[in-house]
């Protein structure tokens, strides 16, 4: 980082009005430099030639070369921090969770140029550009490592009544899901997932999880059924997700509230639910991201008797989250992200003379499914 230990900050917008209100918001920040900015690709791929800056904002719709191809180009040889701060379009919301697939560590809704409301966006950018610094971003890869753990005969022939999976996310889940949940089996356990996006982004990215997984992905709705072979997104920004009992099983609700550890939806209101109605017939897991979201609420549940993972430091874009569920006496183990899915599938399994005789299908291993 540059003097003082300050953030070092190129802009890349192809709108001089969107370049100078990130310029003159980022500048207020005494932790933020803004080193240079850039209308395109090609400019912003010069500039980080002769000056590399800690941090990369970045629109994605821009002429000659555009985020996304810039973002693609950058990753394998220069793996800097991208926040993509994009529009809240249909082809904005694609293109940014196509970028968070490729390497980019956050995703914000660009701020609007209003006097009443951009004080308060540019105080929310600053601290997402301020955190991403610390991030460890990676080229996008989302097929199975070859030297996974992973089994076919890992995956349990059953598993007990009334599972249920959470898991929680941050900076780096949409790389981090798009890379585990492929390889959950169609008859998985219903799985209740929060992942830190901007209201209007997550369902774009279940759509996305949905072509690529066995189960059915999708954005939850108030009242959902949580149901075997069904993942349920939290929507993103606007409302909490709780877990509530609904007969012998469990249904969504999603609740107003007050951001919880600076998150909403909150991994930690999700978690705290989840014990309270499920227990140890549940299992959670903190993937990677920024702050300690989730914490305390995954030791809720551990506390249930309910068995508890951490995603290790050395396979997380941010060691966060992940570290605070640690620290705090959360997790029943810390694991490298490719053996998470078969410890929460094998601490769901029934026991023996629970189990079908015949066995169930196993992980999908084709191509396709592990896009």
């Amino acid at each position: 980082m540059a003097d003082l230990n300050r953030v070092k900050v190129l802009i890349v917008d192809d709108s001089a009005m969107m370049r100078n209100v990130l310029q003159l918001g980022l500048s207020q920040d005494p932790m933020i430099e803004v080193i240079g900015t850039a209308s395109n690709g090609e400019q912003a791929w010069a500039f980080v030639q002769c000056c590399r800056p800690d941090v990369i904002t970045l629109d994605l719709h821009m002429p000659k070369e555009d985020g996304l191809s810039f973002l693609r180009r950058l990753m394998p040889v220069m793996p800097i921090p991208v926040v993509v701060i994009s529009s809240l379009t249909q082809d904005g919301t694609e293109a940014s969770v196509d970028a968070m697939e490729a390497g980019a560590v956050d995703v914000i809704a660009k701020p609007v140029v209003s006097p009443f409301s951009k004080a308060a966006m540019m105080a929310e950018v600053c601290a997402r550009v301020t955190a991403a610094a610390t991030a460890k971003p990676a080229p996008g890869r989302t097929r199975r490592a070859a030297n996974s753990n992973w089994r076919a005969d890992s995956v349990p022939q059953g598993f007990r009544p009334r599972s249920l999976i959470a898991i929680g996310a941050s900076t780096g889940g949409v790389q981090a899901l798009s890379r585990i949940l492929p390889l959950f089996p169609a008859d998985s356990p219903g799985i209740v997932l929060v992942q830190h996006m901007p209201e209007g982004f997550t369902n774009t990215f279940a759509n996305r999880l949905n072509g690529a997984c066995a189960m059915q992905v999708v954005e939850a709705q108030d009242g959902d059924i949580v149901r075997t072979g069904t993942v349920l997104v939290a929507p993103g920004g606007a409302r909490h997700m709780q877990i509530v009992a609904h007969g012998n099983g469990y249904r969504v609700a999603l609740v107003d509230g007050d951001p919880v550890a600076y998150s909403r939806p909150s991994v930690d209101v999700m978690f705290h639910s989840v014990a309270k109605v499920a227990g140890k017939n549940a299992v959670g897991a903190i993937l990677t991201g920024m702050g300690k979201d989730g914490a305390e609420g995954m030791l809720a549940l551990h506390q249930t008797g309910a068995q508890t993972f951490a995603q290790d430091e050395a396979s997380c874009v941010v060691y966060g989250m992940p570290q605070a569920a640690v620290q705090l006496g959360a997790a029943t183990a810390s694991l490298p992200l490719d053996d998470i899915p078969a410890r929460l599938l094998r601490a769901l399994a029934a026991p023996a003379e629970m189990r079908p005789r015949a066995a169930n299908p196993t992980l999908s291993t084709t191509p396709g499914d592990l896009k």
